[in-house]
């Protein structure tokens, strides 16, 4: 496979939808092939991770945000042959802590498949770097998307168990991207992955909270494309 056929799949995060991607995507090479994935089919990790394969092409470099980044190294454990590449954004190894689950049955027994209207601000805004806290435009994108998903959505999502994973499986070369102004995924969670995957690189981007794609997607596209460009990945696909 050569650059002009370069095949990206990207998976979202927490209650985002294909949407997400919007920004980045016009930045990236118009060479590349581009499959926008979905976490809504499915019932745990590794049934998402399953059913987005079914809808990708043979070989593809494999970018994951946040939740995604989880679905996206169970495709990698599960089908190692088709990822030449692993990126992750702003994501992490570890399962939520008793604290998380607990916010997150509050959430769900707070809202309901009537009341429901996508993440609050306030969690929103914890999300975002302090300089984009107050961008309405941001936080109703955001909102909007999880709207979009609904109630049931939510629950599947917030249910997930984030603790399976044979990280040994993974091989294949990898970029972590972290946010330097992340408040939900820290700096050590990405030194975490970087040191428990053996072919992996660690890059930092200033001026973003967690919610990289929206807040940075020329700075993110320059990053994801310098390095699939060092790595020749059109070589080998």
């Amino acid at each position: 496979m050569n650059r002009e056929s370069l095949s990206v799949v990207l998976i979202p995060g927490f209650m985002l939808d294909e949407s997400l991607w919007d920004e980045l995507i016009n930045t990236l090479p118009r060479e590349w092939k581009i499959f926008r994935a979905t976490l809504k089919k499915g019932q745990t990790i590794k049934e998402i991770a399953q059913n987005i394969v079914d809808n990708t092409p043979e070989n593809f470099v494999l970018i994951g945000f946040s939740l995604g980044g989880y679905v996206a190294r169970s495709i990698v454990e599960q089908f190692p042959e088709k990822v030449k590449a692993l990126i992750l954004i702003a994501s992490s190894l570890r399962s939520d802590t008793e604290e998380q689950k607990s916010q997150k049955l509050t959430a769900i027994r707070l809202n309901s498949e009537k009341t429901f209207r996508g993440l609050s601000s306030i969690s929103i805004e914890k999300t975002l770097h302090p300089s984009n806290a107050q961008n309405r435009n941001l936080i109703k994108k955001i909102q909007e998307m999880g709207k979009a998903l609904g109630y049931a959505e939510f629950v599947k999502q917030s249910m997930l168990d984030r603790s399976s994973y044979d990280m040994s499986k993974i091989t294949c070369p990898t970029l972590i991207i972290s946010g330097a102004n992340d408040q939900l995924r820290s700096n050590d969670e990405a030194i975490e992955l970087l040191d428990q995957l053996p072919h992996a690189t660690l890059e930092t981007i200033n001026n973003t909270g967690h919610m990289i794609p929206i807040e940075q997607p020329k700075v993110l596209a320059q990053v994801i494309s310098v390095w699939l460009s060092e790595k020749r990945l059109w070589q080998i696909l």
